[in-house]
């Protein structure tokens, strides 16, 4: 029977907010609101934090996680992951989970995998629709356009598409969320980083440049990504209205 885990990268250092995975809300460091939520999980057999950082190791021991040690110069969040699902053979599918969205659900996650699972895509992800203006401008809130069978054409931190003709578009926001078949994972780690990734920062489009399939599911979340002090902020004051 076919196994899946989820990996969660746990970067100590973010250019906009250090140590952003350490700072608590209600108690809880935001890495572990991240990891209670994969441990709920109905379709995962195992949850592993990836990390570079002594701090976090300790942290995530500290509350019962099983956490791994990476290197500390991966580019990206699916290269750390994949370091971690090397030494771990018994996963054919591998759900990379960001360690700042601390609102994602089970039901989301286990959404990602079912599409993962359930279609012949290399990766999966999810995407929600937006209509506030101010996010689709947003370069920080990534957009997707995908075809009639939900397979993702490309992702942009432009509004996509470009509206011409008013009230023709709809806009996609991307959950960072991916579900990677184990051999889609390590074919797309071990490409070159595309112009496209390059330009956008965005390391999905690597996979996209080189023809592997991404199968997008589309969900109603909206959650907060912990990015700067005014995302924390926003976050500890839905907590406190919450109790």
């Amino acid at each position: 029977m076919k196994k899946t885990v989820i990996i969660i990268p746990a970067r100590y250092s973010s250019t906009r907010l250090c140590g952003k995975l350490l700072m608590e809300v209600d108690n809880k460091p935001i890495i572990q609101w991240v990891w209670e939520a994969a441990k709920k999980s109905k379709m995962a057999d195992e949850v592993i934090i990836a990390t570079d950082s002594e701090l976090i190791l300790n942290k995530a021991k500290s509350f019962g996680a099983q956490v791994e040690m990476t290197s500390n110069e991966h580019k990206s969040g699916s290269d750390r992951i994949c370091e971690v699902a090397k030494r771990h053979n018994e996963y054919d599918y591998i759900l990379n989970m960001q360690g700042d969205e601390p609102q994602i659900t089970p039901e989301v996650i286990d959404l990602a995998i079912q599409t993962l699972i359930e279609s012949d895509c290399d990766i999966s992800t999810l995407v929600r629709q937006i209509t506030d203006t101010e996010q689709i401008q947003d370069p920080n809130c990534v957009k997707c356009v995908f075809d009639n069978n939900y397979n993702a054409l490309y992702f942009s931190r432009c509004p996509i598409p470009y509206e011409r003709n008013k009230g023709e578009a709809k806009y996609y926001a991307h959950i960072g969320i991916y579900g990677y078949k184990r051999e889609s994972l390590i074919k797309m780690t071990s490409l070159e980083q595309s112009d496209l990734e390059k330009a956008e920062s965005l390391e999905q489009l690597r996979a996209l440049k080189h023809g592997m399939k991404i199968k997008v599911a589309i969900t109603n979340l909206n959650p907060i990504e912990i990015d700067t002090q005014q995302d924390l902020d926003k976050f500890i004051k839905i907590q406190k209205s919450k109790n």
